[in-house]
């Protein structure tokens, strides 16, 4: 840029002398011309140019009048220009998307699995549907010696109106379950088969649930979201369960403001205890807030907060009322923009627990269970999340958390005498377990679009649990593994895979010192289950835009696992099916 600068005059010059000469013959003779500029020097902007750099350029030649004529004459010409026609640009036919659709699929083990979706709109605002749900099977896992079938239907329906600036829906959902307290440890206590007709091992849950979700634009009330439902099973238990969480967004002094409150309740009872004959009453109420407010900068964010809760319980007879305060603190900074970002926090909260939760992590716990919340006392977390690639994202995080009160399924023990008479209450059924424990956690996930056809993930996650009473952290498996692909093979044919491995697990069963007697010895015995992997993959044929046939495969290694102690499951599971899609 420097000699640019300094010579692009005499190279005008010498041009310019040069275009003369040829144009005619005298000679007009010749000139030295010296230039001369001093050099200036400039500090450049990083980016673009700002300035022009200005020429001095003065007029040392006397400049020659030139005189030309320029001949022109007539050229015939035949040529005829032909009309430009625009290439075609091949468009991409647009997917049609249709309001409701219908699946049916059958399986080995006298599976069936059914949906029904009905969605219609009401003028440009309103809107109503609803969705039919039914899986079943009719059990016949190897040898199992009670009835292993199971069964689950649903109706879900919904009303609402969607506007510019409020939005609003209504729900109602009822629920049938049926399970079999089949998990019988005929392995480790003798059970003749007088014993084994006389079991009750099913069991039945019924829900119905009323619900709404309410959001706003241009307010500082922003969205409210409430649900009671009532839950109940085939044993005299029953619950209730009521929650209302409102949300708050404002601006004080440039600053956002955000405030969560919650109000949930849940009360219950069951029939009776596991080894008393007597009626078990719990409730719960949960009164909190979680105020923060958003301190933003460059690439500095930063949620500053604090969570206050109150409680008062009961069970049976007994009443307890704390208060508990909780950091409600995040933070994340992007070191590459949005390439690299990393982000840490300190959150906790006080958490409820139900009867219907814990039936929905494991349907084969009894109906004799102490429900009581757990104390999240902190979760101290730090990690990274990014994109190695344009269509590649990871996220890496470890966290440390103790919870005060958390929730562990134990096997319950064999009824040595005899006052519990019910299906579940020969060591086949599950009960929940309360400890003091603290976690410490490794997560990480990497997610992949290859294409618009072809897309992976892949996520683990290691824990490492201390325990303050109980010898192990039962239930709970160190490390999880688990991955998932879906590829379109043709524009009609697509298929698809996932993998996952759960980890060795502790739990404490009964055990019968001599098998060949009844009655016998029997103590209670720590137990280790083995790690597992399940494979799955299903594959599809889209007939047209309206009708995809599909077929599925579960448990396609046929390990023989127990999800729970005493309870295997399936072999290897086949389904074939279809899915419809329609409109009104």
């Amino acid at each position: 840029m420097k000699n640019l600068k300094i010579y692009f005059p005499i190279v005008i010059t010498a041009l310019a002398s040069q275009f003369s000469f040829g144009q005619e013959d005298e000679n007009i003779g010749s000139e030295v011309v010296n230039v001369v500029k001093p050099y200036t020097p400039t500090i450049s902007d990083a980016f673009k140019v700002k300035e022009t750099p200005v020429i001095d350029d003065e007029d040392n030649t006397q400049k020659e009048e030139i005189q030309y004529n320029i001949f022109s004459f007539p050229v015939a010409s035949t040529f005829t220009p032909a009309k430009g026609k625009a290439a075609g640009v091949d468009k991409e036919e647009k997917e049609r998307i249709f309001s409701n659709y219908a699946t049916l699929g059958v399986g080995n083990y006298g599976t069936i699995n059914g949906e029904l979706f009905l969605t219609h709109n009401f003028g440009r605002d309103s809107y109503v549907g609803g969705m039919i749900r039914h899986l079943s099977s009719q059990g016949g896992i190897q040898d199992v010696k009670l009835d292993d079938k199971f069964a689950t239907t649903g109706l879900d329906v919904t009303y609402g109106s969607r506007n510019r600036d409020l939005s609003w829906n209504v729900d109602l959902g009822v629920k049938n379950q049926v399970y079999n307290w089949y998990g019988l440890p005929y392995e480790n206590i003798f059970f003749d088969d007088t014993t084994i007709e006389n079991i009750e091992e099913k069991q039945v849950y019924n829900t119905i649930a009323l619900g709404g979700k309410m959001a706003m634009e241009k307010s500082f009330f922003s969205e409210a979201s409430m649900q009671f439902k009532r839950f109940s099973d085939d044993f005299g238990s029953g619950e209730n369960r009521f929650w209302v969480k409102p949300n708050f967004d404002f601006e004080v002094m440039d600053y956002k403001v955000n405030a969560d409150f919650i109000i949930d309740y849940v009360g219950g009872s069951f029939d009776r205890m596991y080894d008393v004959d007597a009626e078990l009453k719990y409730s719960n109420i949960i009164f909190g807030t979680k105020p923060n407010f958003l301190y933003q900068q460059d690439d500095l964010s930063v949620q500053i907060g604090a969570g206050v809760f109150y409680t008062t319980g009961k069970l049976n007879d007994e009443t307890d009322s704390k208060i508990f305060v909780y950091p409600n603190i995040k933070a994340s900074y992007k070191i590459v923009g949005d390439i690299l970002i990393g982000y840490a926090g300190a959150e906790g909260g006080l958490n409820q627990n139900s009867y219907a939760d814990f039936v929905d992590q494991n349907p084969f716990v009894s109906p004799t269970l102490f429900i009581a919340p757990t104390d999240n006392k902190y979760d101290v977390y730090v990690g990274l999340k990014g994109k190695l690639a344009s269509s590649v994202a990871f996220n890496i995080r470890g966290s440390y958390n103790y919870d005060e009160g958390k929730p562990m399924f134990t096997s319950n023990s064999f009824d040595l005498s005899g006052a519990n008479t019910e299906g579940y209450a020969n060591g086949n059924s599950f009960n929940v377990s309360y400890d003091n424990v603290k976690t410490l956690s490794i997560f990480g996930e990497i997610k992949a679009d290859f294409s618009k056809s072809v897309s992976l993930a892949l996520n683990g996650q290691y824990n490492n649990y201390n325990t303050e009473y109980a010898k192990e952290a039962f239930n709970l498996p160190q490390l999880k593994i688990g991955a998932n692909l879906d590829f379109d093979i043709t524009d009609k044919w697509y298929a698809g895979a996932n993998i996952f491995f759960v980890g060795e697990r502790k739990d404490m069963i009964t055990v019968q010192d001599d098998l060949t007697i009844n009655p016998g010895t029997f103590t209670q015995q720590e137990v280790t289950l083995d790690s597992f992997f399940d494979l799955n993959a299903h594959i599809g044929y889209n007939y047209n835009d309206r009708l995809t046939f599909y077929l599925k495969g579960n448990n396609l290694a046929n390990q023989q696992y127990n999800r729970w102690a005493n309870f295997p499951v399936q072999g290897v599971q086949g389904m074939f099916g279809a899915n419809y899609k329609f409109d009104f």
